[in-house]
């Protein structure tokens, strides 16, 4: 049998992980099932609320509304601020690292399948501190993307009503809708408003992209731009933003009927979000020029705006409420695993996922109001928390995974030094990062927090 982690240099997707040694038709069936039964929802054959039913496209679907939503809109500011030949090599090399560092993941998952969240392989890193610590930034991190696309939500109804009234009421508005959609328990039930939010965003910035060629203006676009490393690295934090959807990860695998599918699922992902990303952002750079707003859609015509503002409001509600299940379920799962009030529905299992629900939207409302700028909210979150699950613990998964094997091979010396430059881009992301996003939250003078004022 091979070693699951003998050939993680491969970031093409392969027909499925057959690189692990798991072979479900083998004589051994009957020995390795009860492994795939080890993890928080345990054998759901008889459960009144079944979990693990995701198929590998609904996975994928999931992924791509959780991911692509709002990085997709703060790109071409990324690219306006460091110039289009540097962005675009960015955007290729870090999304090819991103679909390198989600399969290692995937790995991580089939290894100890008792893995549900990211506190979870917290626990087999460091124990009971690795757990408690990476699983509080982790539920931060998740209530920091839900305060983002409330953020969002803000921004979209006062373009499309002309600041009809106070910003804080269409955010609470923004958290109610949320709370409602928030209140399925199963990921299935989401998967189908996965792909409802993915058609939103598409048709969205397909209206945004023919305006601004419409208008055609491309004043000040450059290939290369001399900028410092203030702006610069700000608009690469946007950029590490738009693939940072592996902190739900863990939690999506966990769901799936099969978890050795995850990379069929990587693939949709990793193919859909580059190919968007490359061609929205680079068009409406182009014809906008280096007035593109962030997010993007405010670039377009004031009426044209409106419009793609109003359908791109399903994911931007859609892709919120996923992050924030994903929120939910930590902590649910947190307080019944090894129970079987997870697979009930009776009024403490309800009331439980309820008021979960209602408290965490309510803290993501409370951070959108005090950071109501897009732009610096998505670095802070990048720097604190997107820089380690999307790159730095992804490469300590792979190391703790092949400890005593580093310099076996000469494969494995090249495989290496890949994952502690990957946790070196974390590191450097982590701190650069804090100190962009902090001057920049501190230089704003654009609005107040908790303001009525128009963030549009």
């Amino acid at each position: 049998m091979s070693d699951p982690v003998d050939n993680m240099e491969a970031v093409s997707c392969p027909r499925s992980m057959d690189i692990d040694p798991i072979d479900l038709e083998s004589d051994e069936k009957s020995k390795i099932t009860p492994a795939y039964k080890q993890d928080a929802f345990g054998d759901e054959e008889f459960a009144e609320v079944k979990y693990k039913v995701l198929k590998w496209w609904q996975c994928g679907c999931l992924m791509v509304a959780e991911t692509v939503s709002l990085g997709v809109l703060s790109l071409p500011a990324a690219i306006a601020g460091l110039g289009l030949v540097p962005a675009v090599i960015l955007l290729i090399g870090l999304g090819l690292l991103a679909t390198y560092t989600g399969y290692v993941m995937g790995q991580m998952k089939l290894r100890y399948p008792q893995i549900t969240t990211m506190a979870d392989a917290g626990e087999v890193l460091g124990g009971t501190w690795g757990r408690e610590i990476v699983g509080a930034a982790y539920i931060t991190f998740l209530i920091f993307i839900m305060s983002s696309h409330l953020l969002t939500f803000t921004v979209a109804m006062n373009t499309i009503t002309n600041h009809g009234t106070c910003s804080i009421v269409f955010g609470i508005v923004g958290m109610i809708i949320s709370f409602i959609c928030s209140l399925p328990r199963t990921l299935v039930n989401m998967s189908w408003l996965s792909l409802v939010s993915f058609g939103s965003i598409i048709i969205a910035v397909l209206v945004c992209m023919i305006d601004v060629g419409i208008e055609d203006s491309g004043s000040g676009v450059v290939a290369v731009l001399d900028t410092d490393l203030y702006h610069g690295f700000s608009a690469v934090c946007n950029i590490v933003f738009a693939f940072c959807g592996h902190a739900a990860f863990f939690g999506l695998m966990a769901e799936l009927k099969d978890p050795r599918d995850f990379t069929k699922s990587l693939c949709l992902l990793q193919g859909v979000d580059i190919s968007l990303y490359l061609i929205a952002s680079v068009v409406i750079y182009r014809y906008a020029g280096d007035g593109v707003t962030s997010p993007a859609l405010g670039s377009a015509s004031p009426v044209v705006s409106k419009v793609a503002y109003g359908i791109a409001l399903p994911t931007i509600i859609i892709a919120g409420v996923i992050n924030g299940h994903v929120a939910f379920k930590y902590v649910y799962v947190r307080i019944f695993r090894g129970t079987d009030r997870m697979h009930k529905r009776d009024w403490l299992a309800v009331s439980s996922w309820v008021g979960i629900a209602l408290a965490l939207w309510i803290l993501a409302w409370i951070i959108s109001s005090a950071i109501p700028v897009f732009s610096d909210l998505l670095s802070l979150i990048t720097a604190l928390f997107a820089s380690w699950f999307t790159f730095g613990l992804s490469g300590t998964f792979w190391l703790f995974m092949n400890w005593g094997k580093w310099l076996s091979s000469p494969r494995k010396i090249a495989l290496t030094l890949l994952n502690f430059l990957v946790i070196g881009i974390g590191a450097a992301l982590c701190g650069l990062g804090l100190w962009v996003s902090g001057k920049a939250i501190h230089d704003s003078s654009s609005t107040a927090s908790f303001s009525c004022a128009n963030n549009a």
